[in-house]
């Protein structure tokens, strides 16, 4: 009887640290991304409801001049990697709490549709399903399996990604002056495909095997896996070598270049519209 106690108070504390790792988790990835809204809540506050110089017409507006004037992307000179990398890296790796638990319901969909060893019975209806099993089965933390992973990835990827955006930009920035005053909306738009395009595929160079570790981590059906990705790629190197541990380039960086491109071409016209700089 003492030994089932015991073990079963091991078991009940082991649960509970668990789940307040998984609440500090959530309670980070929350911050993180409500600071950001709660600044325009805050200034709007103080500044809106008594007599002050400053008055915003509304939460927009209110984004607009803190972008203009507290951090707005405003560059000169040549790019510095000692703000690019850690910044980018940063920005990856908050990113990364919402985007494993997505990723893992996103993957676990996507391969029960041709996975002729899933039976119908066990596939998931919907992707809320999917995280509601995968929670029920493997409790709280199942469904950030592969965070870890995740975090590697979209860190290293970003630094690189916006490492080269930025570099890039900058040179044929520099190179399109004679053209500019003429085709100035012409020459953004250009530059903003090329940049965007140049950076999506060599972020997807530079992760896809953390991308590779990532997904067969998460899509295993074995609850005690291993999670450490370089445990996974060094199976998959010995079993595939490198092509292995780049499986899927091919598509990856067909989507990689559009997409990407799409999204700065975007990003930066939106930038334009705000009224803020990014030389």
């Amino acid at each position: 009887m003492e030994e089932i106690s015991t073990s079963t108070t091991t078991s009940t504390s082991a649960s509970g640290y668990k789940e307040y790792v998984a609440g500090l988790i959530a309670g980070v990835a929350t911050v993180a991304i409500g600071h950001p809204f709660d600044t325009v809540k805050v200034k709007l506050q103080k500044h809106n409801t008594g007599q002050h110089v400053v008055r915003y017409r509304s939460g927009l507006h209110c984004t607009t001049r803190i972008l203009k004037t507290e951090g707005g992307g405003v560059q000169s000179g040549e790019p510095q990697p000692q703000v690019i990398i850690p910044s980018a890296a940063y920005g990856g790796a908050i990113i990364s709490f919402v985007l494993c638990p997505t990723e893992l319901v996103k993957c676990r969909m996507q391969i029960q549709g041709t996975d002729s060893l899933v039976p119908k019975s066990s596939r998931y209806s919907s992707p809320l399903d999917c995280a509601l099993k995968t929670v029920k089965s493997e409790g709280v933390t199942g469904i950030f399996r592969g965070g870890f992973t995740t975090l590697l990835r979209e860190s290293i990827g970003n630094a690189v990604f916006f490492s080269t955006y930025e570099y890039v930009r900058y040179h044929l920035h520099s190179h399109a002056k004679a053209v500019r005053s003429n085709y100035n909306n012409l020459v953004d738009i250009g530059i903003g495909i090329i940049t965007g395009g140049l950076g999506g595929v060599s972020f997807w160079l530079a992760v896809l095997p953390l991308d590779v570790a990532k997904t067969l981590i998460q899509t295993n059906p074995e609850k005690n896996c291993s999670r450490n990705p370089f445990q996974v790629l060094s199976l998959v190197y010995r079993s595939g070598g490198l092509k292995g541990c780049y499986t899927g380039l091919g598509p990856t960086v067909t989507r990689a270049f559009p997409a990407n491109a799409a999204a700065i071409v975007t990003w930066e016209l939106a930038m334009k519209m705000l009224g803020i700089r990014h030389d």
